[in-house]
């Protein structure tokens, strides 16, 4: 099989897609970051529930942007013949759902605050979320955006998908080894501060 019979680098909508799911995650994790040591959008938007909710809805946008990038970008690549079958679809129908009824269900669990690194503007949840569907995955909304990403690619048989849905789930997973360690840092400063008070009083 002649690799480049299958996937056009020459078009720039796959580099567009490309840099798109690049710089999204980059993107939301250094804004939490800033946010989290200087309380920036918290300043500019008089409060940190106001200032979440405008990352929200940016992260949001740009997540749907994305989305809309990446689906040009496969639809003006070459096609796999070998994915297109009936078998396929019906794998790809089943991953869109599934991944979908993560994210969906992460969010709904989650809040809006707990979704969108309300942590980071000290917006702390009471306790851990242990409920569907993250008792039956760490990371579900991470995992069911691949999913989704996955299932588009197999849909359009479309190795240019597969290749960029790759990229998205590395990204996710590198964006995990900063998310993960600074979150459980705010949460232990906070019970380093509650047991400070108790002594104190």
């Amino acid at each position: 099989m002649e690799f480049s019979n299958y996937i056009d680098f020459s078009q720039k909508s796959f580099w567009v897609s490309f840099a798109s799911i690049t710089f999204n995650p980059i993107f939301w994790n250094i804004v939490a970051i800033k946010e989290y040591h200087t309380h920036f959008i918290t300043r500019i938007f008089g409060s940190p529930y106001r200032g979440c909710y405008a990352l929200a809805i940016t992260i949001f946008s740009l997540g749907i942007f994305r989305d809309f990038l990446y689906k040009h970008a496969i639809e003006n690549q070459p096609t796999l013949d070998f994915l297109q079958n009936d078998m396929v679809k019906v794998i790809a129908i089943i991953l869109f759902f599934a991944g979908n009824i993560f994210v969906l269900s992460s969010m709904y669990a989650l809040g809006i605050t707990g979704t969108y690194l309300g942590d980071y503007f000290g917006i702390l949840m009471d306790e851990r979320v242990i409920c569907f569907p993250f008792n039956v995955l760490e990371n579900p909304m991470y995992h069911g955006s691949s999913m989704v990403f996955l299932a588009t690619s197999l849909w359009y048989s479309s190795l240019a998908g597969i290749i960029l849905t790759i990229w998205a789930f590395i990204l996710y997973s590198i964006a995990l080894q900063f998310e993960g360690p600074f979150t459980t840092m705010i949460y232990e400063k906070r019970e380093r501060n509650r047991k400070r008070g108790k002594r104190l009083n």
